[in-house]
């Protein structure tokens, strides 16, 4: 056996040299959140002491923090900037609103009213047959999920093949979200074009108006954050995560090493596009509406706005940045909504300059022990994860 294969036994993702008391804290924090989320918050509701309005906004909320897992997963740990995760929380959002749309009024041959009116059609309008497949629950569900799947692994499957990486590929995901927003834009489509997916009155038989509906929404958004965030965890602690920073760190070697980056990559990419799709599954309900301006290329940027301000390769700084931000914009939009782009781009400004980690990657390096030497910059890095995924390799 190598000298390098102690290396890759005793591998550790960046941030997990730190106390056990710290690690522990950081448990019991989360731990703590996960009661507010749901004892706390629908208690304060039960009581009168807040509206069924703030509970519906924090789980829109949640769903972008859902999302921000996914751009952890895939930019935090495998180094991938993907530019196009709004595209993908569309898809599921729009597979949930078809549903729903084929539930509400109907005009004409039973046409969803969103469709109705505006279809250049005069006489003789029938349903779409790509539509027919999400009357089912069950079928729009799975749809949500396997479009985004289809979507993410091909893109990124031949993409990565061709081995386009870095700022190219970037470049070709904002491409990509442009030419889907404009394909969802028209008329000709069928997809309701600029107005979106409304007219929405019920889920699964249950009234989206009714307050115990929308509670039901918020515990579900809720039970799928707590559920998607524990997978990524576990998944970041496996041997594929470790197979993710490898990629990050030194996708050449790993190469080398007898790896295929192409597989690896193409599985990262579609697990952050099925993590965006469920996302935009629970949004739609809650928000009552969903349109192509949710797709539009300044939202993916938006969107990795949240994980870079809570930090990278930490998950819980996604969850974290995703609520900080989107309250905050909430906030300033309604008291100040000439200053809100100055604010948000101080704070990304801010982040770069003053905690390139995120605030819990400032959290973590300021918890470290002083006995344990900090993480090196990730170019230091390389070596380190590039041996021990070469050492398994030969081994």
């Amino acid at each position: 056996m190598s000298d390098a294969a102690p290396a890759m036994l005793n591998y550790q993702a960046p941030g997990d040299a730190r106390p056990l008391m710290v690690r522990r804290i950081e448990w019991g924090f989360a731990a703590a959140i996960m009661l507010f989320l749901l004892v706390v918050m629908p208690g304060l509701y039960k009581v009168g002491a807040i509206d069924i309005i703030v509970v519906n906004q924090l789980g829109r909320f949640l769903c972008y923090a859902i999302v921000a897992l996914g751009i952890d997963l895939i930019w935090g740990y495998c180094g991938i900037l993907s530019l196009c995760q709004a595209m993908f929380f569309c898809l599921g959002g729009y597979a949930i609103g078809m549903h729903m749309a084929l539930h509400g009024p109907l005009d004409g041959a039973g046409i969803p009213r969103c469709l109705y009116v505006v279809t250049s059609v005069v006489e003789g309008f029938e349903l779409p047959a790509f539509w027919k497949p999400f009357r089912t629950l069950g079928a729009a569900i799975i749809l949500g999920m396997a479009i985004p799947a289809l979507v993410a692994f091909v893109f990124g499957y031949f993409t990565f093949r061709s081995r386009v990486r870095g700022v190219y590929f970037s470049i070709i995901t904002q491409a990509t979200v442009v030419a889907a927003c404009l394909i969802f834009r028209r008329n000709e489509t069928r997809l309701c074009g600029t107005n979106g997916l409304t007219n929405f009155e019920t889920l699964a038989g249950f009234d989206l108006r009714a307050p115990t509906t929308r509670l039901g929404l918020y515990y579900i958004t809720v039970l799928a954050l707590i559920a998607i965030f524990l997978a990524c965890r576990y998944v970041v602690a496996s041997r594929l995560g470790r197979l993710f920073l490898a990629v990050r760190d030194n996708e050449s070697r790993l190469r080398f090493a007898g790896f295929q980056p192409v597989t690896i990559k193409a599985f990262a990419f579609t697990a952050a596009g099925v993590i965006a799709g469920i996302g935009g599954m629970l949004y739609a309900p809650q928000n009552g509406i969903i349109t192509p301006y949710k797709m539009e290329p300044l939202e993916s940027i938006v969107m990795v706005l949240w994980v870079a301000i809570g930090g990278r390769s930490t998950l819980t700084g996604a969850v974290l940045g995703a609520l900080l931000v989107n309250y905050t914009e909430s906030t300033l939009t309604s008291w100040l909504p000439k200053a809100w782009p100055f604010v948000e781009g101080g704070l990304f400004v801010g982040v770069v300059l003053l905690f390139p980690d995120g605030l819990m990657g400032a959290w973590r390096n300021l918890t470290r022990g002083n006995d344990r030497p900090a993480s090196p910059p990730l170019a230091a890095q390389a070596p380190t994860a590039g041996a021990a995924i070469a050492a398994e390799g030969a081994h």
